[in-house]
C-alpha cells in the first residue's frame, strides 16, 4: 500500500547531547577509539544490536537513558573530550597543506564503485572497497584535498548464509538510509540536489547523499527516486549485481553522473582518480564538456583531460576487467559519440588494444589508460603483471618501458589495530604511530614494550576472537535448525590457547583457499597433537555466480564437520569488516595461498602484520616485497608452473612442512615463565618492518607527490589561456602523427671491429647514427641508443635507453652519436630507436609511435 506522505523521523536529542549527532555523522569515529568507547559507555547493548551504527542506535535509544547522560557530568566530559577533538581534527593542518599550501578546495576527485568504511555502512564487497576506505581516511589524515564519489546501493553486497549441505545463499535486505551515517544533499530550495544522466529514449535521474570521513567529503549517487522508472530505480540496487547491461547502467552513473555531480556541487577538481576501471566514461564526459563550453575539438580537450587524469588497476588478469560488446556500446552511446565528434569505429576504438579490430569489446580498463597520463599498478610485482598483460596498448614499447608504475596498496592502521593493541602503541611509542605512521624510527619502538604485555595483550585477542567465533558458530546453526547437541557443540568449538591460523577473504579459486586441506591424513596429524594444538578459522564470500568458489566454501564446511576436525576448524559465514577485525587482530598467523602472480596486492596480510600477527604466504602481491626473513614465512621461491596440479602437490607439501618443522615447534617453544620468547620477537620485527612500509598513509602521500600534485600542475598549464598549450600540444601530434611513419634510420656503426671484438669493462663503445627524419624538425624526434644483456633466445627484453646527440644535420639527414658504457661483462646488444619529443609530453611512449633500427 502507497502511502499518502514519507517523510523521515530524526533522533531527538537534549541540548547537552546534540554533539552525539556531529560525531556520529562524522566517520572519524570508526577509527577513533575513544569515539567508540563514548557510544559504548551510551549504550553497550544497542551499539553492538546495531552493529557499531550510532545514527540507528541513537534513533531508538530510550529516551529516559538519553535524560540520564544528559546530567551525568562523566558522560558530558566525555562527550566534550571527543566533540572537542574532532573540531580540532577538522581545522588542524595536515601534511599536504604545510608541503602545498592550496587551501581546502577539491582538488582531486576520486571515483570507486565500492567504498569499505564502515560495516554499518555495507556498500563494498571486499578489497577495493575497503581499499577505498582506507585511502579516504588516509587522505583525511593527511589532509589531501580530496573529494570521494561512488553509489549508495539500497541493498549494498549480499549477505551470506549456507544451507544444510554447505552450499551458499545469498540475501539482500535493504539499507534504510535514514538510519545509516549518510545525509541527503539538499539545495536552496530544501529540495534534493539531483542530476539526469541520458540512458536510451530516456533520462535517468540520480540524486545525492554525503559522508563525512574525517576531513573528507564522500557523495554517493542514488537513482532509486519516484521519477524513474521501476528498471532505472534498480540501478543503484545491488552492488555488483545483474548482467551485463545493469553493469554498463551502473558504470554510466559512476563515470558521467558522477563528473555531473561534481557540477551540480559546485566542485571543479583539477585531477581525477579512477580506482578501477568501472568510473573510466567519466573521461568521455569531462572531454564533451571542454569541447561544448571551449569551443575545442576531441583531440584537443583528450589533451587536457588525459593530463590531469589517474588511473588505478587491480586486476591481473583479463576476464577481471569490464569490457562491453558493441551492440551494447551502440545502444547506450549512438547519441553520445557524436557530441564528442567522432565515429562509431573512432568511439570503439578508445576501449580497444587493436583499434582496428572490430571483434574486440570496449574495455573500460583500455579506456581509462588512453584517457589517463598517470597510470599504476597496486604492488611492484602487479605493475610487471599489468605492463605484460596491457602492453598491446602500446605496441612497439618493450615491456618493461609500459607506462605502468607501482604504487604498493596499504592499509589504514588505526581502523585495524585493536583498541588495547593502540592503548600499547600509546604507552610505549607515544603518539607518533599514530600522527606519523610512515616513520620506521617511530616504529622501532616497538622493542620497547615487554615480552610480557605484549603477548598478554595478544592472547586476550585471541581469547575474544574465539568467543566471537563460538557466538558465530552458535547463530548459523541455529539458523539452519541444529540439534540442541550441536549447539552445544559449538560453544566447544576452537582452543583459546592454540595456535589460530586465519585464512578470510573472497572465496575465488585462483586464492586456493583449499590447498592447506589438500592432504587431510598429514592435516589431522597437525592440528590433533594434544600438546601443541593448531586450529584454523575460515571466512569469505564467493560471488554469486562463482560456483567453484562456492564449492571451495561447501568443502571446507564437509571437511570441518568430519569428527578429526569438528574442532579445529570452523567457517564463519558473512565476513565483513567487522569479522575482519576479529580475524585480524586475533589471530597468530595469517595464512594466504594464491596463484602467483594472480594475487594483485592483497591487503589483509597487511592488517595481520600490524596487529603482530605472522604471515605465510606464497610470494605474490604485497608478500613478494613484503617478506624477509623474520617477518614471517614464505611458501616456495617464486616459482610459477605450467601444471597446476603438480603446482598445488608443491605447495601444499611445502606448507605442511612449514608449519611442521617451524611454525608449530617455534609457537609452542616456552621457558619457565610460559612465554614464546621466539615467536614473540618475530611479532615484534613483523610490526616494525610491515608497519610503516604497508599504511595507506604512505601510499596516498606517494600518490599526491606522484601524481595527484603533478596532474593539478598539467591542468593549469593546459587549461590557461583559453587552452592555448593543450591546442598546441594537439596540433603538434597530429602532425607528428601523419609525418612519423616517412621517418627512417639509414644506418648504424660502432667503433667496433666486424666481429664484435674489442669491448671491454670500462671502455666506452661509440655508436652512431643516421636519421631521415623527412618532413620532421630534428626537434621533434629523440633518438636513444637501446642496450642491455641479451636472454636466452639473443633478445634484449631489459635493456636501458640513453639519448644520443645530434652532431650534424645534411638536408633532413641528422647524424648522431653516443657513447655506450660497458659496465659489466657478458653477451650485450644494442639497437636504435626513434621516438617523438615535445615540452609538454609527460611520456613520449605514451603516443606509441617508436621507429627501430
Amino acid at each position: 500500500m502507497r502511502p499518502l506522505r514519507t517523510f523521515t523521523i530524526q533522533p531527538s536529542l537534549p541540548p547537552e547531547l546534540q554533539g552525539l549527532l556531529e560525531i556520529a555523522y562524522n566517520l572519524r569515529w570508526s577509527w577513533t577509539g575513544e569515539a567508540q568507547d563514548l557510544f559504548r559507555r551510551l549504550d553497550i547493548k544497542g551499539w553492538e544490536e546495531h552493529y557499531h551504527n550510532p545514527i540507528a542506535m541513537l534513533g531508538r535509544i530510550d529516551q529516559q537513558r538519553l535524560r540520564e547522560v544528559a546530567a551525568d557530568e562523566g558522560f558530558l566530559a566525555h562527550l566534550h573530550r571527543v566533540h572537542e577533538d574532532l573540531k580540532d581534527y577538522l581545522t588542524r593542518p595536515g601534511w599536504w597543506q604545510k608541503t602545498y599550501q592550496t587551501g581546502r578546495q577539491p582538488l582531486v576527485a576520486y571515483f570507486c564503485a565500492e567504498f569499505g568504511i564502515s560495516e554499518c555502512l555495507p556498500i563494498y564487497s571486499g578489497g577495493l572497497g575497503v581499499l577505498a576506505g582506507d585511502h579516504l581516511k588516509s587522505a583525511s589524515e593527511i589532509d589531501v584535498p580530496l573529494i570521494g564519489v561512488g553509489l549508495l546501493y539500497q541493498q549494498g553486497y549480499f549477505r551470506q548464509r549456507l544451507n544444510a549441505d554447505g552450499w551458499q545463499l545469498e540475501l539482500f535486505p535493504r539499507n534504510d538510509f535514514a538510519n545509516l551515517p549518510v545525509q541527503l544533499v539538499r539545495g536552496d530550495d530544501n529540495a534534493p540536489v539531483t542530476i539526469n544522466v541520458e540512458m536510451p529514449d530516456r533520462l535517468t535521474k540520480a540524486q545525492i547523499w554525503k559522508v563525512q570521513v574525517g576531513r573528507i567529503t564522500l557523495y554517493l549517487m542514488d537513482t532509486n527516486v519516484p521519477e524513474n522508472n521501476p528498471e532505472d530505480r534498480h540501478i543503484t540496487a545491488q552492488l555488483y549485481g545483474g548482467d551485463q547491461e545493469m553493469r554498463i547502467r551502473q558504470e554510466i552513473i559512476l563515470g558521467i553522473g558522477g563528473v555531473r555531480l561534481l557540477r551540480a556541487m559546485g566542485i571543479v577538481p583539477k585531477a581525477y582518480h579512477m580506482n578501477e576501471g568501472h568510473s573510466a566514461f567519466l573521461g568521455l564526459e569531462r572531454i564533451r564538456l571542454l569541447m561544448a563550453e571551449q569551443g575545442v575539438s576531441f583531440d584537443e580537450a583528450r589533451e587536457v583531460v588525459a593530463a590531469s587524469s589517474i588511473f588505478t588497476t587491480h586486476t591481473p588478469v583479463p576476464a577481471g576487467n569490464d569490457a562491453f560488446e558493441p551492440w551494447l556500446i551502440d545502444k547506450y552511446f549512438s547519441r553520445y559519440w557524436p557530441q564528442l565528434g567522432l565515429s562509431r569505429e573512432q568511439f570503439l576504438s578508445l576501449g580497444r588494444q587493436e583499434p582496428g579490430n572490430r571483434d574486440e569489446p570496449m574495455s573500460l580498463t583500455v579506456l581509462a589508460m588512453r584517457l589517463s597520463t598517470f597510470r599504476n599498478g597496486v604492488s611492484k610485482l602487479h605493475s610487471e603483471v599489468s605492463r605484460k598483460l596491457w602492453a598491446g596498448t602500446w605496441p612497439g614499447v618493450p615491456v618493461d618501458e609500459i607506462p605502468i608504475s607501482g604504487i604498493t596498496n596499504g592499509i589504514h592502521v588505526r581502523t585495524w589495530i585493536s583498541h588495547d593493541q593502540a592503548q600499547l602503541y600509546d604507552r610505549y611509542m607515544g603518539p607518533d604511530w599514530q600522527e606519523k605512521p610512515v616513520s620506521t624510527n617511530v616504529w622501532q619502538g616497538v622493542y620497547e614494550i615487554p615480552d610480557t604485555e605484549l603477548w598478554r595483550t595478544h592472547e586476550r585477542r585471541r581469547e575474544r576472537l574465539v568467543a566471537f567465533a563460538r557466538r558465530r558458530l552458535g547463530l548459523q546453526l541455529a539458523r539452519r535448525g541444529a540439534s540442541t547437541a550441536e549447539l552445544a557443540a559449538a560453544q566447544e568449538a576452537l582452543d583459546p590457547e592454540a595456535l589460530t591460523i586465519g585464512f578470510a577473504r573472497r572465496f575465488a579459486t585462483y586464492k586456493r583457499a583449499n590447498l592447506i586441506l589438500s592432504d587431510l591424513e598429514r592435516l589431522e596429524k597437525l592440528l590433533s597433537q594434544a600438546d601443541r594444538p593448531v586450529q584454523i578459522l575460515f571466512a569469505g564470500k564467493a560471488h554469486p555466480r562463482d560456483n567453484p568458489g562456492k564449492d571451495l566454501i561447501r568443502q571446507i564446511i564437509h571437511t570441518a564437520r568430519k569428527d578429526a576436525f569438528r574442532h579445529s576448524i570452523v567457517f564463519l559465514e558473512d565476513y565483513d569488516m567487522n569479522m575482519a577485525r576479529y580475524f585480524v587482530q586475533g589471530v597468530d598467523v595469517w595464512l594466504n595461498t594464491p596463484l602467483r602472480p594472480m594475487e594483485a596486492s592483497g591487503t589483509s596480510g597487511m592488517k595481520a602484520a600490524a596487529n603482530g600477527a605472522l604471515n605465510i604466504s606464497i610470494l605474490d602481491g604485497w608478500w613478494d616485497e613484503g617478506y624477509e626473513g623474520q617477518v614471517g614465512w614464505a611458501i616456495g621461491s617464486g616459482e610459477t608452473y605450467d601444471d597446476l596440479e603438480y603446482q598445488n602437490a608443491v605447495e601444499s607439501q611445502a606448507l605442511y612442512d612449514l608449519l611442521e618443522k617451524e611454525v608449530v615447534p617455534l609457537f609452542y617453544e616456552r621457558g619457565s615463565d610460559h612465554l614464546p620468547r621466539g615467536w614473540i620477537a618475530r611479532m615484534k620485527a613483523t610490526i616494525a618492518t610491515l608497519a610503516p612500509v604497508f599504511n595507506t598513509n604512505r601510499m596516498v602521500r606517494q600518490y599526491a607527490e606522484m601524481f595527484y600534485e603533478p596532474a593539478s600542475r598539467r591542468w593549469d598549464l593546459l587549461t590557461g589561456q583559453d587552452l592555448a598549450r593543450a591546442k598546441e600540444l594537439a596540433h603538434w601530434k597530429a602532425q607528428v602523427r601523419d609525418r612519423f611513419g616517412s621517418i627512417r634510420i639509414e644506418s648504424v656503426s660502432d667503433d667496433m671491429d666486424s666481429n664484435g671484438t674489442g669491448a671491454r669493462v670500462g671502455k666506452d663503445i661509440q655508436v652512431q647514427a643516421v636519421v631521415d627524419v623527412a618532413q620532421l624538425d630534428p626537434r621533434d624526434v629523440q633518438v636513444e641508443l637501446y642496450y642491455g644483456p641479451l636472454n636466452e633466445d639473443g633478445q634484449l627484453n631489459e635493456g636501458r635507453a640513453i639519448p644520443m646527440e645530434q652532431v650534424s644535420q645534411d638536408g633532413s639527414k641528422v647524424h648522431y652519436s653516443v657513447n655506450m658504457p660497458c659496465a659489466r661483462s657478458g653477451m650485450t646488444g644494442y639497437t636504435v630507436r626513434i621516438l617523438p619529443r615535445h615540452e609538454l609530453l609527460t611520456d613520449p611512449r605514451e603516443l606509441a609511435m617508436i621507429r627501430w633500427a
